[in-house]
């Protein structure tokens, strides 16, 4: 049997049967255009898993998958999956430090984060790397912005 050839992120690139073209199908599934060989990426090597043993933990996914516990904690991170209710583990939010089932930050920073963001736009009301200038009748096209420095 020959070896599944996997690129960087982990996806079939070449048929491990007859060297065909994998065709992503969805869902980190990937069929041989030749033979019709149906192969998974680790995202999906770890739903197929997953979907089968609900309530595993991080060590038995890769335990059982070969993917590495580093790659299924990204995964989480990434909101691809989500920490069941009923586990002890948890993640931090990277903002406020309060328990969160999956991604980077709680959904109360992300919020305050972008309302943050939008106003900090609306404050400087930047163009293409231009500030509006005074908009008076009088003024003509040359002059409706002024090149401002940060």
């Amino acid at each position: 049997m020959k070896t599944i050839k996997l690129d960087e992120k982990g996806r079939p690139g070449q048929c491990s049967k007859c060297e065909g073209v994998m065709v992503f199908q969805g869902l980190g599934q990937y069929k041989c255009e030749v033979c019709g060989f149906v192969e998974h990426d680790d995202y999906g090597k770890v739903r197929n898993y997953i979907e089968e043993h609900p309530g595993a933990n991080v060590t038995m996914i890769s335990d059982a998958t070969g993917v590495s516990r580093r790659s299924i904690n990204n995964m989480v991170k990434e909101n691809r999956f989500e920490i069941t209710k009923d586990s002890r583990t948890f993640l931090l939010c990277e903002m406020c430090g309060v328990n969160i089932r999956s991604g980077r930050v709680c959904p109360n920073c992300e919020a305050a984060y972008h309302k943050s963001y939008e106003e900090e736009i609306r404050r400087l009301n930047v163009i293409g790397g231009y500030v509006k200038a005074d908009r008076s009748e009088d003024s003509s096209g040359s002059k409706r912005f002024k090149r401002e420095i940060f």
